[in-house]
Order: structure tokens, then sequence, then C-alpha cells
């Protein structure tokens, strides 16, 4: 079973999203070819609240996209190096970063080998933009999911020791 995940999947509780998204698969189609890569690592950002979120800044231009549709893509670069994939989550500013998958456990990495760039920022989740979610009908039960702390976001104080991570245990 091939389904690709839609905007109803995405307009759920943040951290409900980033858990539901273990087990599913990101998949890119570029020049007629496709990979697709199971997510094993995620992490949420609950939307202006969250001093993690880039949308605890409020409305730029940068985050427009996260106060948009649920289903969108918002990829950004950090440290001038690399582009960081996250899905829009509920429209309030809530997004899921996607860290990891099986064969690419850094979300740098991950997006230098998809070919994931800014190009996609404001995009859907579709096979018509060539980057899409699909369930393949893995569950991952949840003695498996390990939740921790997000990673590198010590300036949020309290909001940086929220178990927000989601991994795959291995």
């Amino acid at each position: 079973m091939r389904k690709v995940l839609g905007s109803e999947f995405f307009e759920r509780p943040t951290t409900t999203v980033a858990r539901d998204l273990l087990g599913k698969f990101l998949v890119r189609k570029v020049g007629g070819k496709e990979s697709a890569l199971m997510i094993t690592e995620t992490e949420a950002y609950d939307g202006p609240p969250d001093l993690g979120s880039h949308s605890a800044r409020g409305h730029t231009a940068r985050t427009e996209v996260l106060f948009g549709p649920a289903g969108i893509w918002y990829v950004y670069i950090i440290y001038g190096l690399h582009d960081m994939l996250n899905i829009v989550t509920k429209r309030d500013g809530a997004a899921v970063l996607i860290r990891g998958t099986d064969g690419y456990p850094k979300p740098g990495t991950l997006t230098k080998a998809l070919r994931v760039t800014r190009a996609l920022n404001q995009k859907p989740a579709s096979r018509k933009t060539g980057l899409w979610v699909e369930d393949r009908g893995i569950k991952i039960p949840k003695k498996d999911i390990e939740a921790t702390p997000r990673i590198g976001i010590a300036y949020a104080g309290e909001w940086a020791e929220k178990p927000w991570r989601f991994v795959v245990k291995k």
C-alpha cells in the first residue's frame, strides 16, 4: 500500500504529526528518478509560544509559510551551509523538522542526498512538486520510539527541554 499523505494528515497537533511521521517515507522525484527513505527522526516546533520555533519571532517574510496551510514545506538554510526540511502543521506557526531517515541520520546530509533546496519552500508536499510523504503500511510501536529533548536550541530555555524529538530506537 502506497498512500500519499495529504493536508489532513498534517492538520493535527504538531507532536502527534512528528511521532506519526516515523515509519512513513519521504519520497523525492528528480529527473524521472524516484528515491524513498523511511523517516526515523523528527522534531516538533509548536508555534509562537514555543521559543525554539522560528515563528516565536512572529510573522516575517521568512516565517510566513509557517502560518499557512498544513502540508506545505518550510525549507531554510542553517549556518549558511545546510537546507533544513520542515512540514507545516495545524496553521498557526507550527512545523515538524525531518531530522533523519534510514541511511541519512543528519538533516543536512538528508537534504543534500535528496537534492532538497529552498526552491521547495512554500510548495505543497505532493507528487506535483516532486517531494511528498507516503504511508506504506509500516507502524512503529510506541515502545520503539524514544522521545528526547530537541537538539541545538539551548537558547529557548525551558522549551529546549520539551521531549519533542522523536527517534526510532535502533
